[in-house]
């Protein structure tokens, strides 16, 4: 019998990333003699990777990053967001208990996010979460990424899983788009980092902290 799986984003759905990824953007554009960007405006930058948040950190600033530049402000942004990968990050209110509780009821956990693979496995054995997922993986452990369905399906793969026993929980239209493209009933969280509602990007669910999600998944249903 194929266990259920819970399959997880994680900056803006698992964990509160957004302090030490906006505090790595506005050190690097500190570098440039740029303007930081406000907390609550970068935080919306956040869900496509690091390039993606340096590239509107720049466009912000109505500054070009392309070429031989962008590649190289591309790895220092990675050398020191690995440098303080934990610093200020943590987990969601009550995501440890939903965890506890959903995994005593025989649920299985994955993490898809579009982070690099290495800088996930750091942060979440940096946090000690590393144990409580079957299969964790990034934006370039396949050749596709979220909003492609690849990047869901191969990790649900990658779980033992199937689609129709699996769940996405996630805070972006990339979650979202992904899991419908996939045929996979999605959760949204609404405290994560997209700029548009979630409630506006079509998921199944919407839920405003992890102590609702075990009726989420229960409304849901599996096939």
């Amino acid at each position: 019998m194929t266990t259920p799986l819970l399959v997880f984003d994680l900056d803006g759905t698992l964990l509160e990333t957004a302090p030490d990824l906006v505090g790595t953007l506005n050190e690097i554009l500190a570098g440039e003699c740029l303007q930081p960007i406000p907390y609550e405006t970068a935080k919306t930058y956040i869900g496509q990777g690091a390039k993606m948040l340096l590239e509107k950190g720049f466009a912000a600033n109505n500054q070009p990053l392309a070429g031989d530049r962008a590649d190289t402000l591309f790895s220092l942004f990675l050398t020191s967001y690995e440098a303080r990968i934990a610093r200020e990050t943590h987990p969601f209110p009550g995501l440890l208990d939903a965890l506890d509780q959903l995994a005593q009821e025989g649920w299985a956990f994955a993490v898809c996010t579009n982070k690099l693979e290495h800088l996930a496995r750091l942060l979440l054995d940096e946090l000690d979460l590393s144990a409580r997922f079957i299969a964790i993986t990034g934006g370039d452990t396949f050749s596709q990424k979220k909003p492609h369905p690849d990047h869901l399906l191969k990790t649900i793969e990658l779980a033992g899983s199937t689609p129709d026993k699996a769940i996405m929980v996630g805070d972006s239209r990339s979650d979202i788009d992904a899991a419908k493209a996939a045929n996979v009933p999605v959760i949204a969280v609404d405290f994560g980092y997209t700029p548009v509602p979630v409630s506006e990007l079509g998921p199944d669910l919407v839920i405003s902290q992890f102590s609702q999600i075990h009726a989420a998944i229960k409304s849901i249903g599996l096939r």
